[in-house]
C-alpha cells in the first residue's frame, strides 16, 4: 500500500465512524466546493465506464467530424 493509499484509508475509516449528522456536514462541504464536486463527478463517470472498450482519439475525431 502506498503512502497515499494509506492516508486515504485513514480518512475513509474516520469518515465511516462519524455520527450521521457529522457525515452530512462533511458531504455538504464537499458538495459546496464546485471544483471538488466536478472532480468527483468525473471520477464517477470514469469508474462507471472503466470496462468499456477504448478507441484511438483520431477515430473518434474522424467520426465526430462526419456528424
Amino acid at each position: 500500500m502506498t503512502t497515499t493509499q494509506a492516508t486515504a484509508e485513514v480518512f475513509w475509516t474516520a469518515f465511516k465512524v462519524l455520527p450521521a449528522e457529522e457525515k452530512r456536514a462533511v458531504l455538504q462541504k464537499i458538495i459546496l466546493d464546485e471544483n471538488l464536486r466536478r472532480d468527483l463527478m468525473d471520477l464517477s463517470v470514469i469508474e462507471e465506464r472503466r470496462n468499456e472498450p477504448g478507441r484511438p482519439l483520431h477515430e473518434y475525431l474522424t467520426e465526430k467530424a462526419k456528424n
